[in-house]
């Protein structure tokens, strides 16, 4: 059972029937499903197949592959390898002697092969280029998830690998309709507003999703899994990072930075608050961190590229820094406890607003505007002395702007005078500073929809939660 991944399944499949040599680089985070993917579209049917291991000697990958040789082609597999010139020439062996129409190589989490002085890219280079791209039944399919070094090494590599790889696939994490599918397969039932609570917690990474148990609230679910003592995601945070990148803890600064400051950081602001040096290096890291979608970066409405804002978007990374890191015990229900705190309140507020920006298609679909060339940005005021903002600005072809506003609660969101006036300053403030001659519609996207009385009918776009669970 796939739960969607329709267009990398349609890629793969093309890649499956072509009948020319593919080379197909699969890259995204820890835990997103890219291996689950693979296995299952070829049903492991695989003329070779190979897993790095994580932070192994030259040595340990080298006696890794002799096993895996040894029990998938026992008649190649005589001799210890000794470097991996000599373990690509055992594939290609493998692969001769193999009597499948169509020959599958998977090579699994292919950066930890990468190890210093191991000579595996020269050998995956000579492999290719030799041998398997003159051949029309080979698929070479790699997966990684340090995604920076998926783009930066292999698919963007300046080297002999450069425009070798036919196909690049990112695996991006389930939308809410996908982790609501998720939940039917494993026959557990659950609404619209606690599925969007354990959203804002496990974002769309399956293999969290797969650890939600029957029967439970979506709070008790969070409870057992992050705050107790055997709970699948304690220790998850770290070792995330670390299997991810070198040197994990620059990258875990500037996350602790981001999660401090809602709307984002500019890069000065990033340097300042983790304390890390500028230059390429800080460059690099952020780089890192947004192809492997830890952090998405953005352009404020009418800014130009140098006041770009890095802004963490990664759910469980910010849930784990607000909740859980430094914290070396709980008590019994923990999370149960802090439901309606006013800490609990101003996390679910600002998640919520990230599981809207994060299904930004899906809105546009329920304004209608599917079709019309867009601009989404933020927006906050130079001039307002009060700091006027807008979480989602969507700037349309068609001569209207849609400002919305996000907001999480328990029943039907109530406008009243106070947030009326902060409404209408808003709006005025936009329209002062941008000095756009666009209509203007003011949206609301919350989880009940609004309250009628005499400050909602001022909104021109009522939208309910129900409509981030569409397909689009």
């Amino acid at each position: 059972m796939i739960i969607g991944r329709e267009q990398e399944i349609s890629i793969l499949n093309k890649k499956l029937s072509s009948t020319k040599p593919e080379f197909v680089a699969l890259y995204g985070r820890r835990r997103i499903g890219k291996t689950y993917l693979i296995r299952n579209v070829f049903d492991g049917k695989f003329t070779f197949r190979l897993t790095g291991m994580a932070q192994a000697t030259l040595q340990e990958q080298l006696t890794n592959f002799d096993m895996a040789m040894q029990e998938q082609s026992p008649q190649v597999g005589r001799k210890n390898v000794t470097n991996w010139m000599e373990a690509f020439q055992q594939i290609r062996q493998a692969v001769e002697k193999s009597k499948q129409k169509r020959k599958i190589i998977f090579i699994d989490e292919l950066p930890w092969f990468d190890t210093p002085h191991s000579g595996f890219i020269p050998a995956l280079e000579h492999f290719w280029n030799s041998w398997a791209s003159g051949r029309k039944d080979i698929l070479l399919v790699v997966c990684g998830s340090a995604a920076s070094w998926m783009i930066n090494t292999l698919i963007n590599n300046k080297g002999g690998l450069h425009n070798r790889v036919t196909q690049k696939i990112k695996i991006a994490p389930f939308t809410l309709k996908e982790c609501k599918e998720l939940l039917k397969y494993k026959k557990i039932t659950l609404d619209h507003y606690q599925l969007i609570q354990l959203y804002m917690v496990l974002g769309g990474i399956p293999f969290y999703w797969d650890a939600v148990e029957k029967g439970l609230s979506a709070s008790q679910n969070i409870n057992s899994l992050c705050f107790e003592s055997n709970g699948l995601l304690i220790g998850e945070f770290n070792n995330l990072f670390k299997s991810l990148f070198a040197k994990a803890e620059r990258h875990e600064a500037i996350v602790a930075a981001l999660a401090k400051k809602s709307k984002g950081l500019t890069r000065e602001e990033i340097k300042e608050e983790s304390k890390l040096p500028t230059g390429g290096s800080l460059t690099r890291l952020l780089d890192e961190l947004e192809e492997s979608g830890f952090i998405r970066r953005y352009l404020p409405f009418g800014k130009k590229a140098k006041n770009s804002l890095y802004q963490l978007c990664d759910f469980f990374s910010l849930f784990h820094i607000k909740f859980i890191k430094g914290q070396k015990k709980f008590d019994k229900n923990h999370w149960l406890k802090l439901i309606d705190s006013p800490h609990h309140r101003a996390w679910s507020g600002y998640a919520f607003e990230q599981v809207c920006l994060a299904h930004t298609p899906q809105i546009k679909k329920a304004l209608g505007i599917s079709g019309i060339e867009t601009e989404t940005s933020s927006w906050k005021s130079v001039q307002a002395k009060n700091g006027a903002q807008i979480d989602l600005v969507i700037d349309r072809r068609d001569g209207v702007i849609n400002l919305c506003e996000m907001k999480f609660s328990i029943s039907p969101f109530i406008i009243d005078k106070k947030y009326d006036a902060e409404l209408r300053n808003k709006i005025g403030a936009f329209k002062a500073d941008t000095q756009t001659k666009k209509s203007v519609f003011l949206t609301m996207l919350t989880t009940f929809g609004l309250q009628s009385n005499i400050y909602s009918g001022n909104v021109q776009n009522d939208l309910k939660m129900g409509l981030l669970f569409e397909a689009v």
